[in-house]
């Protein structure tokens, strides 16, 4: 592969193998935990009896359904942009999937804690 000049002027260069490939393993990661939140999404919405208040079955399934196809396309953004600062010696760019997974995680944990509420009160 030939080198090719970037937007700033410098130039791109073939990394370290080991560099490519660990970056591709933490963006298959990212997409096993996309898909794993879309198996449950589905299992949420197929599987599970409805819960007590009507209709949260399929917000609760929707929203991981959701947060599997942010998962997926911020896997592919952050393997993009590690990929290209590998390939021009720049620092890795900072990533906020993390905290974008986390807080969904965290309202879907809330989510679930509301509907324990409501099914121990009834």
């Amino acid at each position: 592969m030939g080198e090719a000049p970037d937007d700033q002027g410098g130039q791109e260069h073939e990394p370290d193998y080991r560099f490519t490939l660990a970056n591709e393993r933490t963006f298959l990661a990212w997409l096993r935990t996309s898909l794993s939140l879309l198996a449950a999404g589905v299992a949420v919405v197929q599987l599970l009896p409805e819960f007590a208040i009507p209709g949260t079955r399929a917000v609760v399934g929707g929203l991981l359904t959701a947060l599997a196809v942010v998962t997926a396309f911020g896997g592919v953004l952050r393997w993009r942009s590690v990929e290209t600062a590998i390939r021009r010696g720049r620092p890795l760019p900072r990533q906020r999937m993390p905290y974008v997974l986390a807080a969904g995680l965290v309202t879907l944990a809330l989510l679930g804690l509301v509907i324990v509420a409501f099914r121990s009160a009834a």
